[in-house]
C-alpha cells in the first residue's frame, strides 16, 4: 500500500519560513515525478511545485516562484518544500503528490503534471500573526 504522509505544517507568523515533509512508505519515489499542490476552501487547487525524477530541475508556481524550494532526499525516500517569506495568502492545505512515472528534466521544465497519482492525506499551513 502507497502512502505519502505529510508533516510539518502549523501556524507561521507573516514573513516567516516553514519546511513540510513528505515521506512514503510502500513505493520508493526515487524513479517518479513529485510535486507539491495546495488547496484553500472554495478555490481551485493550486500547483506550486515539482521536480524532475532526477532532481535536476524543478518548477514552481508564479505564486511561489522565489519564496519556496522544492527538494528531494532518494536515500530517505523524502520530498521537502522550504517555504520562506511566507504571507497570509500561502494559507492552504498543502498536499505532496507522487506520479507512478518518470518525469524527465525536459517535461518539468515545461510544466508540473496536471495530475498525480499518489496523494498525501495534507497539511495545514495557516500564515497570521
Amino acid at each position: 500500500q502507497v502512502q505519502l504522509v505529510e508533516s510539518g505544517g502549523g501556524l507561521v507568523q507573516p514573513g516567516g519560513s516553514m519546511t513540510l515533509s513528505c515521506t512514503a512508505s510502500g513505493v520508493t519515489l526515487d524513479y517518479y515525478g513529485i510535486g507539491w499542490v495546495r488547496q484553500v476552501p472554495g478555490k481551485e487547487r493550486e500547483n506550486i511545485a515539482c521536480i524532475s525524477s532526477s532532481g535536476g530541475t524543478k518548477n514552481y508556481g508564479d505564486s511561489v516562484r522565489g519564496r519556496f524550494t522544492i527538494s528531494r532526499d532518494k536515500a530517505k525516500n523524502t520530498v521537502y518544500l522550504q517555504m520562506n517569506n511566507l504571507n497570509p495568502e500561502d494559507t492552504a492545505v498543502y498536499y505532496c503528490a507522487s506520479l507512478r512515472v518518470y518525469l524527465s528534466d525536459y517535461e518539468a521544465a515545461r510544466g508540473c503534471p496536471d495530475e498525480y497519482d499518489y496523494w498525501g492525506q495534507g497539511a495545514q499551513v495557516t500564515v497570521s500573526s
